[in-house]
């Protein structure tokens, strides 16, 4: 069980770390109609023809519900709403990935699907982490992380300023470059929880002994299993000759 719970942080690490990736290795597409500043995630995602931007958000996806998985699985302070929003978050990031590359074109429906996206990446997490923040000021455990996710939940509020802005009286320009940057904001959000729960459940060292374990075990069932050759001693009574 608690090899299981180690688990959990480390896939969240490795997803985030994978949306990263693939989010950078999206924004070098040469595709002329490809605006990385002036398109929305989700128009970006359905006019490119590569794949990369999808898998980021699988990723990120993946990396929350797996966090969320083990934040609850180790008693953090995450019951209730804050828990619902990064579960739903993951889930419409996951759904987002394979829904996105149907759609043909930069239609209506797809516009619409955009945009729920985009509220849930923009919203949804800053949220979560503002409901948080006095919940970690509270448990000695998560105390340490409490500042930087206030840090965080406020930038994630200037930032949603700066999208309404983009969005009405801008009249979308560098609407992708604001959605960029708070979808960083909630990037940084999920990392710090995933490392705070590495460092506090000690999942490496956990998963580190219980391999050492393993393998020690195994190591002993085969030298068990191998074959004893006795050697008789030279003044053994076999030996000996008659009396």
């Amino acid at each position: 069980m608690l090899l299981v719970r180690g688990i959990y942080p480390l896939i969240a690490c490795l997803g985030v770390v994978a949306a990263v990736v693939a989010m950078a290795v999206g924004l070098l597409d040469t595709d002329p109609r490809l605006d990385a500043f002036g398109m929305t995630i989700g128009e970006y995602a359905v006019v490119s023809e590569g794949v990369t931007t999808e898998f980021g958000m699988l990723s990120l996806g993946v990396a929350a519900v797996a966090l969320l998985a083990g934040l609850r699985a180790t008693g953090a302070p995450v019951q209730g709403t804050p828990g619902w929003l990064i579960g739903a978050w993951g889930g419409v990031m996951m759904a987002a990935a394979f829904v996105l590359p149907m759609l043909d074109g930069w239609t209506g429906e797809a516009r619409r699907i955009a945009s729920i996206m985009s509220v849930m990446s923009l919203a949804v997490l800053p949220a979560a982490a503002g409901l948080l923040v006095s919940r970690f000021a509270a448990d000695e455990r998560w105390r340490v992380i409490a500042r930087p996710v206030e840090w965080l939940a406020l930038a994630g509020g200037f930032g949603l300023l700066a999208t309404t802005y983009a969005a009405l009286p801008g009249d979308g320009a560098l609407i992708g470059l604001v959605e960029r940057v708070m979808l960083a904001v909630g990037i940084a959000f999920l990392g710090v929880l995933a490392l705070r729960l590495v460092t506090l459940g000690g999942a490496g060292r956990r998963i580190a002994v219980r391999l050492r374990e393993a393998y020690a075990g195994l190591a002993v069932r085969v030298d068990l299993a191998k074959p004893v050759k006795l050697v008789r001693s030279a003044g053994s009574i076999d030996d000996r000759g008659p009396v």
